[in-house]
């Protein structure tokens, strides 16, 4: 259960947060003194602390100070009553995590909360992953060995696991991230979805002379026009139907640190007009402000198609392609770096062990041969959803087999079989033709009996008309993989 604390000087607020956060499971203690919060922190640990700005003995400023002394990983979100909107950003450079305007909404605090915690996970995770051996396999099938040497070891430095790799393109890939970021360079990160293009641009980030400034992600593909214009720029209250409070954009959080956007070619014409002025000007003007703020912000932006043919297409601005392609990082499909595969699968078990607090037990050679052939067209991060999928159906200690994978990769892995199979006694035909056509008539049935019923032996067997051993015995001889 996560620790939160609320500090203010209102006991209303304190009572309605504690209640609040309480029913949707967090255990909550309340102050209404920096002097006391401080004594009860060095007594228990806290996860997160919402702190109002202005309190009788101190302030947030001083307040979150003390508080990143006695524990920097404690997330502390500022309440302010104040609508000085410079003195919430000052706090945000200094190392709060964002910041609430009275009136609070129950909603926008649970939110944030929330999104706060999930930061926290993901901070936690970088920051835990170490060299790991590689994952063991049952049979005799061949696993590559890593045998400890760089690159690997040097990649392990608070980075994301989907960088990692021993193969020629995760090498190039890490070999170019350690070459741009210490420059101030806009980048375009190229690659197909799920092949971890936030992870890299994390990477940059944590080796830029940046890295202790705040990093803001921005997902643009499904952001509209008017709701892309307040995510990056911010908004004034009252500016627009439902603008309530002031707002703060993607660009001021992210000052003086960098600013990731994804998927920016779905950005529409006229954002992409206001995108290009800003990086011009380095200021920015909120939506319904006519004041200009400066901004200092190294941009890195995504995208899984070729922004040059974007271009092409009429749908990205020629000039604002240039603007960001001062460097441009390419990230190679899991397709092509299978040698990384054991590393990833390895990872990705260890960690789901710990979700699920089980042992996942050993990965069958059948399993891997398919891991080996399998295309993999959502890449690491639907390699990563196979793995947690496998290990939650399969009993503790017992071996991952074929039975816990998608129904996709089983038949992508029985098509490859029967491409073989057809191969082999294609080149036996001539010797022996009576014999392989009652074999490939054989083999023929029970494949498709098998995706009639989902490759449930059980009932492929009942259809077939032998038993379950019968079934075994015609599988092995086959040389089918269920």
């Amino acid at each position: 259960m996560r620790n939160i604390m609320i500090i203010d000087d209102e006991i209303n607020i304190c009572t309605l947060l504690s209640k609040f956060l309480g029913k949707h499971g967090f255990k909550v203690d309340t102050t209404m003194s920096g002097n006391a919060a401080l004594k009860m922190m060095k007594e228990k640990p806290y996860d997160l602390v919402l702190c109002d700005y202005r309190l009788k003995d101190t302030d947030g400023a001083q307040l979150l100070q003390d508080i990143r002394q006695l524990n920097p990983r404690t997330i502390v979100i500022i309440i302010t009553g104040y609508t000085d909107v410079r003195v919430a950003v000052e706090m945000v450079k200094n190392g709060a995590y964002d910041y609430l305007s009275k009136p609070l909404y129950p909603d926008e605090i649970l939110n944030l909360v929330h999104k706060a915690f999930a930061h926290l996970d993901a901070e936690s995770e970088r920051e835990s992953i170490h060299v790991v051996s590689q994952p063991q396999t049952g049979g005799s099938s061949s696993v590559p060995q890593n045998d400890g040497k760089a690159p690997v070891s040097e990649m392990l430095d608070k980075t994301n696991k989907y960088v990692y790799g021993e193969s020629s393109g995760a090498t190039e890939l890490f070999r170019q991230i350690k070459l741009v970021a210490p420059t101030d360079y806009s980048v375009i990160v190229f690659g197909e979805t799920g092949t971890g293009k936030e992870s890299v641009a994390h990477l940059i980030h944590h080796h830029s002379k940046r890295s202790s400034q705040p990093f803001v992600a921005l997902d643009c593909g499904s952001l509209s026009k008017e709701l892309a214009a307040s995510e990056l720029f911010g908004h004034e209250k009252g500016s627009f139907t439902g603008a309530i409070n002031t707002k703060i954009g993607a660009f001021e959080q992210a000052h003086g640190g960098t600013l990731f956007l994804d998927e920016v070619a779905n950005l529409s014409y006229d954002i992409q007009v206001a995108l290009l002025r800003v990086i011009q000007e380095k200021v920015i003007r909120r939506v319904g402000s006519l004041k200009e703020i400066p901004v200092d912000v190294r941009i890195i932006v995504a995208s899984n198609e070729k922004l040059s043919e974007s271009v092409q297409k009429g749908r990205f601005r020629e000039d604002l392609f240039h603007r960001f392609n001062e460097f441009t990082i390419y990230i190679p499909p899991l397709r092509e770096r299978k040698e990384d595969l054991p590393l990833f699968v390895n990872s990705f078990i260890a960690q789901v062990e710990k979700e699920l607090q089980k042992n996942c037990g050993k990965i069958t050679a059948e399993v891997w041969e398919c891991f080996q052939k399998y295309s993999w067209p959502g890449n690491i991060r639907e390699l990563k959803n196979v793995i947690r999928r496998a290990c939650l159906l399969t009993p503790e200690h017992q071996d991952i087999t074929m039975t816990a994978l998608p129904l996709e990769m089983k038949e992508a892995f029985t098509q490859s079989f029967e491409e073989d199979h057809v191969s082999e006694l294609a080149a036996i035909a001539n010797d022996n033709d009576l014999k392989t056509v009652a074999l490939q008539a054989e083999y023929n049935k029970i494949i498709n009996v098998l995706k009639e019923v989902k490759y449930n032996k059980t009932k492929a067997a009942q259809l077939l008309n032998i038993d379950r051993k019968t079934l075994y015995n015609k599988l092995r001889l086959l040389n089918i993989n269920y």
